[in-house]
């Protein structure tokens, strides 16, 4: 059996919990535990999976490297994990595929903010911060652990759409044709100060709190 089969299965049972209790299983939990107690049993098993991929990432051999990293890559890394931080930190707010009673009438506004550059900040966030780390850190355990997260997260919100498309019908076909699934690159440069600014600390925390939890500095903080 190779030395990755934990971390293999254990992302299976990561991603494949998320789509069936979103999908298949969601009608029959909310009946059997009500709206909250779903949430509720939703996030426990989410977040015990979480801790069992992240143990048995742990514990998987650490692979050979299969490019040489460099201060470029490095660059282009601590680059994309900036746009993900601004996706991110504007993702909360006016977001119509988030669970909301209001979610139609958000559907129907104009887009703003960083929903400009894709109707998924959130999921794009995940999948862009995936992408970075996978660019300076490209080794087997790594594709395994990280393309699991980019994977559900692109995958995931592809998957929503048709769930939204059913439950909201036309607001929801109006959003998509005001919209855009892949970032559009371009519009990062009309997100708003706020969410820049936003961005700009969280980069600014997770890279420096890189130095606690893995073995390189990250951003600014591997070239101080």
């Amino acid at each position: 059996m190779s030395s990755y089969a934990m971390l293999i299965f254990a992302s299976i049972a990561f991603v494949g919990s998320h789509f069936a209790m979103s999908h298949t299983l969601r009608p029959a939990m909310v009946r059997m535990f009500g709206r909250a107690g779903f949430v509720a049993v939703y996030s426990l098993i989410s977040l015990a999976l979480l801790i069992w991929m992240v143990m048995a990432y742990r514990a998987a051999p650490t692979g050979d490297m299969w490019w040489n990293v460099g201060d470029v890559l490095w660059g282009i890394s601590s680059g994309v994990t900036l746009f993900a931080a601004v996706l991110y930190a504007g993702s909360f707010s006016g977001n119509p595929a988030l669970p909301s009673p209001g979610a139609a009438e958000l559907a129907a506004r104009t887009p703003t903010g960083v929903f400009r550059v894709t109707r998924h900040p959130m999921m794009w966030s995940f999948a862009l911060w995936g992408i970075a780390h996978i660019l300076i850190a490209p080794r087997a355990e790594v594709f395994i652990f990280i393309g699991s997260i980019i994977f559900l997260a692109l995958a995931g919100s592809a998957a929503q759409e048709v769930k939204k498309s059913n439950v909201m019908g036309v607001e929801w076909e109006a959003w998509l044709r005001k919209t855009s699934y892949m970032p559009r690159i371009t519009q990062f440069f009309n997100v708003g100060a706020a969410n820049w600014v936003i961005g700009v600390v969280i980069w600014l925390l997770a890279t420096w709190a890189h130095n606690f939890f893995g073995p390189y500095a990250a951003g600014v903080f591997r070239w101080l």
